[in-house]
């Protein structure tokens, strides 16, 4: 895994991280050269934030150490690497920001310990954070009591809406629903086996995946099962699918037993090249899969927003702006992209506010478009998600997806579908 120290930034470095943010700055439709003096200090911060005449003070809260630390490392880097690039343009309201990073270990009491220490002592004006949804429940009541914002990445179950939370992933009808209507469409998948981490978004996830197999497309669920975080041992599961032998697994493992569990399937000899059964993720991203092993993976299909491979010259600038930072054998998934996003968005909604107080840039944040973001155009809903495209990845042996499907439109976020709470 990655060091999680920031790297030196190096004069090309700092021409790719400009040339990476140039399209994005330029598509926020947002005036340019603000200067700091025409926005003083104590009329755009109103309600004690950490803001100077100079700078911002910002918090980025991921998991860099336990068993998420293989999801959230990518996290960290693309909320630094946007940040370098707004402070490359001038900053916001022309003030630089600066951010405090703190580590949630894995363990959710510990990330709503490390929400308080940010909103509360250092007062900062926004929240990069979370992965998981444990992780995001755990801090939700923090930021509600004490009017933080949070900047969410993860693609994750739906049913949630909160005024102090933008969700930059994609939520259940996005992701769930519509790769359950591919697989069923595509690949007339009939049988499905469930599969899951421990924790709220897996087993809310299967419980509308298994809501929707029976109930809309007449399909059956043949198992289901979950394990702790962390977990290593897959062999009995892998067993109990074997006999079963479902159409589809359909695999929501996540952080660091994603590495047990597909290096496992394939010494069990199940070949997801001959996608007999088929396996279909919603979890494993190319930042995991840099862990599992492209070998171990190949054939896999996941139903996602992003993938690094997509042709766009968005994503081209992105890429290579991500790499010069942090390095050649870095890869990019999907929540990594979409934490990318969350330093422009609240950066577009503080200067369309002309104000950091986060009552402001709440109101503000609606509408707010960026049309040059690597994975297309993106808009925030009236929701707080965002519309976005739902696309399909199939597995390569080099542990990048070949995007085989995408939406023609943009999907509308639709949080609390009827039928599935």
């Amino acid at each position: 895994m990655a060091d999680q120290k920031k790297v030196p930034i190096s004069p090309i470095s700092r021409r790719a991280i400009l040339a990476g943010g140039a399209a994005l700055g330029a598509s926020l439709f947002l005036p340019k050269g603000l200067r700091a003096q025409d926005f003083p200090t104590d009329q755009i911060n109103t309600t004690g934030l950490a803001v100077t005449d100079d700078t911002v003070q910002v918090g980025i809260l991921h998991s860099i150490s336990g068993t998420m630390s293989i999801s959230e490392t990518g996290s960290v880097q693309a909320e630094k690497l946007a940040i370098e690039q707004i402070n490359a343009q001038g900053g916001v309201l022309g003030r630089k920001i600066e951010t405090i990073q703190e580590d949630g270990a894995s363990d959710w009491p510990t990330f709503a310990e490390k929400a308080r220490k940010l909103l509360v002592n250092d007062k900062v004006a926004s929240v990069m954070g979370c992965w998981t949804s444990a992780s995001r429940k755990a801090v939700l009541p923090v930021f509600e009591q004490h009017n933080g914002m949070l900047y969410y990445p993860t693609f994750y179950e739906g049913l949630e809406e909160s005024p102090n939370v933008i969700y930059t992933g994609q939520e259940a009808t996005q992701q769930i629903i519509a790769g359950l209507d591919w697989v069923a469409r595509e690949k007339g998948a009939e049988s499905f086996y469930l599969l899951g981490s421990d924790y709220i978004w897996p087993r809310t996830s299967n419980k509308i995946a298994r809501k929707h197999i029976e109930d809309k497309l007449g399909g059956k669920v043949v198992g289901e099962e979950y394990y702790p975080l962390g977990h290593t041992q897959f062999n009995s599961v892998i067993n109990k699918i074997r006999l079963k032998k479902p159409d589809v697994i359909y695999a929501i493992v996540v952080g660091g037993s994603n590495v047990a569990f597909y290096k496992q399937l394939k010494a069990a000899g199940i070949d997801m090249t001959e996608e007999a059964p088929l396996l279909l993720t919603i979890s494993v991203t190319e930042d995991e899969i840099r862990g599992i092993g492209g070998e171990n993976i190949e054939g896999a299909y996941a139903c996602m927003k992003y993938f690094q491979s997509l042709e766009n010259e968005n994503n081209q600038e992105f890429v290579a702006a991500f790499k010069e930072m942090w390095g050649d054998d870095m890869v990019i998934g999907d929540v990594t992209q979409a934490a990318y996003l969350g330093p422009w968005l609240w950066k577009a909604a503080v200067e369309k506010a002309g104000s950091f107080d986060v009552d402001k840039v709440r109101e503000a944040s609606p509408g707010i478009e960026l049309a040059s973001a690597p994975e297309g155009y993106v808009k925030i809903h009236e929701n707080h998600h965002l519309w976005s495209k739902t696309r399909v990845g199939h597995a390569l042996a080099d542990g990048q997806y070949e995007v085989v499907f995408e939406t023609a439109d943009l999907v509308e976020p639709d949080p609390f579908p009827e039928g599935y709470q």
